[in-house]
């Protein structure tokens, strides 16, 4: 509850008043003891018991009539979210608001966007305060302070809009504290309103203990208010690309997209799938049977050297901002592999492996010697193949900054222990003539040794493994031998990878080398690496500065002719430059931080948290100053009730002869 004239509050007190005047009133009558009285004492206890509970409950409704008149002078507000907090209204209030894509989701009843519904909560909640609050937004997008002149017109507001970009309640958050700081007004609250998705609030980040440390250290109080989003939302289905790959294929090329479609229910569906490249339409209706569903698609191109841009779309459901993922192809680049190597027989096989078809892709493998490595500029290169001793020094940190920024390296063993980042070699093992290593687990969903197009696995079953080196740091495994022990791992570096196998494509170690196993497994590793080279035609929504002054153009979008490449999704020209803009990953996600998780966040910041799905999301903060005279009035009444005479007296009065005298107990 809030009270808009709070100073009344001091005349609390005064409820003892009734209380005062009772015990004063007692002392006005002193007991004078008569001996004709004491036979009357006996039959008068039960009365006087009466009495006394009588007097406690006309002196309650007397105290609670005071109270009444009191807290109806200090103009409470009540209802809504943000209502339930005792204090005066605040010298400024901090709107945090959510415009990421997710909270374009519409509930199951009110047919509402979330957005809206926190717009519509914000707006009731703030009526009353205008008076005596300043309001500032910061939302999820923009990400900067703005004065409102009045709370009332915030729908309108473009800083309201929907957006398809991701958001960072912790980075938020630190640009209130920000303004708090620099501002420093008197007391301050936060409002915050949000559908707690966990990608979009880090609770594991350690920037969260430093937020709260921050608001708890501020001079003035500082008080949070969270609205958590979390009614039920309607079925919905969200695509978005994975991958986008450009194959060459004889005097043509074929365009291979890697889709996934994420379901928030578990009901089985058929979905329609709609590509539009170009222009052209053509649909796909896929099975949906669980949540979730990878689909690789594969559209041909006449021309090798043609450029264009498509995007693929699913029908009208509960959220229009996750039904398009858009794409841009061109000419594929020359995607050059690096083979540096110690074994002469292992590095043949693995620079064939690399490139097995010059003629007809766009792939180029090619050896470096170990000594030759000072002068190779690895950015120039997809992925890099290293079987000989693990780098060190400069030569480490060089390639190092090659994995961050998108490329990918396979280590090979050479028999020697080493280490590379936090990667380490351990010793080397020698099997047996009369015993191998069998292969007992690996990764088929994604990465190298996933299943083929035509859902085939790769043989790894099959495998004859006589020696292998042990591969130790903290890594996911892709493939395990049946003791356990890792066959591959991998480790994401930056925007890239690292990859080590515990075995060599040499017949003195295993059978890798036939090709079964190795040659899709090595195509992987370099389209994986190859894709930072069109990272340029592809963005996420956010990554550009909400404030750049650089030019889009949009030519198709969800958004319309009035899309921003900076806050919507879809194909914009800058320059020469033709750029798909998409989601963020993360927007896709179902997982939800529990609203009390959220709550816990903010340790040693008085929060109140209000769950929509309550159902008091929609009921308006008002003055309630009204109610209570009304309930001093009541009060007042049942007081006067209670020291009425009682009738039985009244009646003996009436009924006695004129002259005769009454004995009453005081």
């Amino acid at each position: 509850m809030t009270f808009l004239q709070p100073f009344i509050l001091w005349a609390l007190p005064l409820i003892l008043l009734p209380v005062l005047i009772h015990l004063f009133n007692r002392l006005r009558h002193r007991p004078m003891p008569w001996a004709a009285m004491q036979f009357l004492r006996s039959a008068t206890r039960k009365s006087t018991r009466y009495a006394r509970l009588r007097q406690l409950l006309v002196l309650l409704f007397r105290v609670l009539a005071v109270l009444a008149f009191i807290l109806a002078l200090s103009r409470p507000l009540a209802g809504g979210w943000a209502g339930g907090m005792m204090g005066g209204a605040p010298d400024v209030v901090i709107l945090l608001l959510d415009r990421s894509a997710s909270m374009e989701m519409k509930d199951s009843g009110s047919q509402q966007t979330k957005r809206e519904t926190a717009l519509k909560a914000l707006i009731e909640a703030a009526k009353g305060l205008e008076e005596k609050s300043r309001f500032v937004l910061l939302d999820s997008a923009v990400k900067t302070p703005q004065e409102l002149a009045g709370v009332a017109t915030l729908a309108e507001l473009s800083l309201a809009a929907p957006t398809d970009t991701a958001a960072d309640l912790p980075s938020l958050l630190q640009n209130a504290l920000d303004w708090l700081t620099q501002s420093k007004p008197g007391t301050a609250e936060i409002w915050i309103a949000s559908d707690l998705q966990r990608s979009n609030w880090h609770p594991e980040s350690d920037r969260w203990s430093a937020l709260a440390t921050g608001l708890a250290a501020l001079p003035q109080n500082v008080r949070v208010r969270l609205l958590a989003l979390n009614k039920e939302p309607e079925a919905n289905t969200s695509v978005a690309l994975r991958e986008v790959t450009r194959h060459i294929r004889g005097t043509g090329a074929e365009l291979e997209l890697v889709i996934e479609l994420e379901r928030n229910t578990i009901s089985s569906a058929s979905v329609p799938l709609v590509f539009n490249i170009g222009g052209v339409q053509s649909q796909v209706d896929l099975k949906l049977d669980g949540q979730s569903l990878r689909y690789r698609h594969r559209i041909p191109l006449e021309d090798k050297g043609s450029s264009g841009f498509g995007y693929i779309e699913l029908p009208v459901d509960a959220n229009l901002r996750d039904n398009r993922a858009y794409f841009v192809h061109s000419p594929a680049a020359l995607l050059r592999v690096a083979v540096v190597g110690g074994d002469l027989q292992s590095t043949r096989v693995l620079q064939f492996a690399g490139a097995p078809d010059r003629k007809n892709t766009n792939q180029v493998s090619e050896v470096l010697r170990p000594e030759n490595l000072a002068k190779v500029e690895w950015k120039d290169y997809a992925a890099v193949l290293w079987q000989t001793k693990l780098p060190e020094g400069e030569e480490a940190k060089k390639l190092q900054t090659f994995v961050e920024a998108g490329g990918t390296v396979l280590f090979f063993p050479n028999g020697d222990a080493g280490k590379f980042g936090d990667q380490g070699w351990g010793e080397l093992q020698n099997a047996p003539t009369d015993k191998d290593y069998p292969v007992a687990r690996w990764e088929e969903k994604d990465g190298p040794l996933a299943k083929t197009d035509e859902g085939l696995s790769l043989p790894l079953d099959e495998m004859v493994i006589i020696r292998r080196q042990s591969i130790t740091g903290d890594a996911v495994l892709l493939a395990t031998f049946a003791d356990g022990a890792p066959l591959l791992t991998r480790r994401n570096v930056g925007k890239g990878q690292v990859l080590f196998c515990a075995t060599l494509p040499n017949y003195d170690w295993s059978d890798l080398g036939d090709g079964g196993v190795l040659v899709p497994m090595l195509q992987r590793v370099v389209q994986s690496g190859g894709r930072r080279f069109t990272q340029g035609a592809q963005l996420v929504c956010g990554d550009l500065p909400a404030r750049s002054s650089e030019r889009w153009e949009p030519i198709t979008s969800g958004g319309g002719t009035a899309a921003d490449a900076r806050l919507h999704t879809g194909v914009f020209r800058t320059g020469n430059q033709v750029v798909a803009v998409n989601r963020s990953v993360g927007e896709d996600e179902r997982e939800v931080l529990e609203a009390v998780k959220a709550k816990e966040l903010f340790a040693g910041v008085p929060v109140q948290l209000f769950e929509e799905k309550e159902g008091a999301a929609d009921k308006k903060q008002s003055e309630i100053w009204r109610l209570l005279l009304a309930g001093m009035l009541l009060f007042l009444v049942v007081e006067g009730f209670l020291v009425l005479p009682e009738r039985n007296e009244e009646t003996a009065r009436a009924e006695m002869p004129a002259g005769s005298t009454v004995l009453t107990n005081a």
